[in-house]
């Protein structure tokens, strides 16, 4: 039976958040003067605290005044790929690290999935040595840039199952075939947790540490 290992990115295998530093990282290098435009990114995450907009709304504002409205992948190929090499150096777990290694050396495919943007999160995927990415996607403008606007779903709570379901089906994926393992931080990621065969709070929050607790989930820390 073949095995898939799956990964949540964010607090799970890295410390931190990276979608709000990758655009700090991307405008700094890219146009300092969007730094500038910081504090209207801290008034429109108030308006999704208070509910007034959604999770990708709030995410493609803030690209918007951070990274701009479109960008080419040329211009954009080395800020990912130098915002990569950041988190590997300064934001992995180092349990997280070895247990990706030892679901390597078991054989098992290596997926990373994320609601954070594929148009930074391949490159920490290719740093770490994964597989595939099931992520949030964004639209490819007729001219090949990329734009701040979602394609399809946010790839996060009961959307991010089913865009694993969806990668599933693309790549010839029988799931009555396979054993799948999944490691996740947040109670967002509940849907996938029960789909899976094995699945593990890693670094749990305090929400996921109680569902685990009523679900009998086993408990992983990465801190060290």
């Amino acid at each position: 039976m073949t095995e898939i290992a799956i990964y949540d990115m964010d607090r799970t295998i890295t410390r931190t958040g990276t979608y709000t530093p990758f655009l700090i990282h991307a405008a700094l290098h890219r146009a300092p003067w969007r730094l500038l435009l910081l504090p209207f990114a801290l008034v429109v995450m108030l308006g999704y605290a208070l509910k007034l907009m959604t999770r990708a709304r709030l995410k493609e504002i803030n690209q918007a005044l951070l990274l701009g409205r479109h960008i080419s992948r040329a211009e954009l190929a080395p800020l990912t790929a130098s915002f990569a090499e950041r988190v590997w150096q300064l934001n992995t777990l180092p349990g997280a690290l070895r247990q990706i290694e030892e679901d390597r050396a078991a054989g098992r495919r290596l997926v990373l999935a994320t609601a954070s943007y594929r148009l930074y999160v391949e490159a920490i995927a290719a740093k770490l040595r994964f597989d595939d990415v099931v992520a949030t996607n964004s639209i490819i403008g007729i001219d090949a840039r990329v734009t701040a606007r979602i394609d399809g779903e946010n790839c996060y709570g009961p959307a991010k199952l089913r865009m694993i379901e969806a990668w599933f089906a693309a790549e010839g994926i029988d799931r009555t075939r396979v054993r799948v393992r999944f490691y996740s931080d947040h109670a967002s990621d509940a849907p996938v947790m029960e789909w899976a065969d094995e699945p593990f709070a890693a670094n749990p929050s305090t929400k996921m540490r109680a569902l685990a607790e009523r679900r009998g989930w086993p408990v992983v820390e990465w801190g060290i």
